[in-house]
């Protein structure tokens, strides 16, 4: 795993949290438990703080950081999609965030909302619980259905699952 101090910042990690050891986590970023990070992703807690709660899945290539002195929090339960971008943001609980979406600097994503895959959410922008954005800029185009719920929560645990039991026990490096 690649997890490094910075000056006098020190991740902490939650318990059952993967790492994959092509991610790289630095400075003052603070996890929940069973955070699954992949591959690629990137956690720069440099000169601000990153903030996740239990249960999120940071995928593949993700980039996360934040401004001098402030906090990108990530609420519980959010799916970051391969590749996409957050930065000085706040992202409440049971979130998606699609592939390669960019949500940009104090933007609010609210509760159980989903921001579309290439969508980006500009600055200052607050996003409504339970509604879909989609677009450049992003704007509202659905609401989420109970169904969606549903299905994303069973996702949701498997890669808390991945995290906390599956990853440790199974990924073995072949070279």
């Amino acid at each position: 795993m690649a997890i490094y101090s910075f000056e006098d910042r020190v991740p902490r990690l939650g318990e059952g949290t993967f790492v994959h050891e092509l991610a790289a986590v630095i400075g003052d970023v603070r996890t929940g438990k069973d955070c699954f990070i992949g591959p690629g992703a990137v956690l720069r807690g440099d000169y601000g703080t990153i903030i996740l709660g239990d249960g999120v899945s940071v995928e593949d290539n993700v980039v996360i950081h934040a401004r001098p002195g402030e906090v990108a929090r990530i609420g519980d339960r959010v799916t970051l999609g391969h590749g996409c971008v957050v930065h000085n943001c706040t992202v409440e609980e049971d979130v998606v965030i699609g592939m390669g979406a960019v949500v940009s600097d104090y933007a609010v994503i609210g509760r159980w909302a989903v921001v579309a895959e290439g969508a980006v959410v500009k600055n200052r922008t607050e996003v409504p619980p339970e509604t879909v954005v989609a677009g450049v800029p992003a704007r509202v185009v659905g609401e989420v259905s109970d169904e969606y719920k549903e299905t994303w929560s069973r996702f949701k645990a498997i890669y808390s699952d991945l995290a906390s039991r599956r990853y440790p026990r199974g990924l073995k490096r072949l070279d």
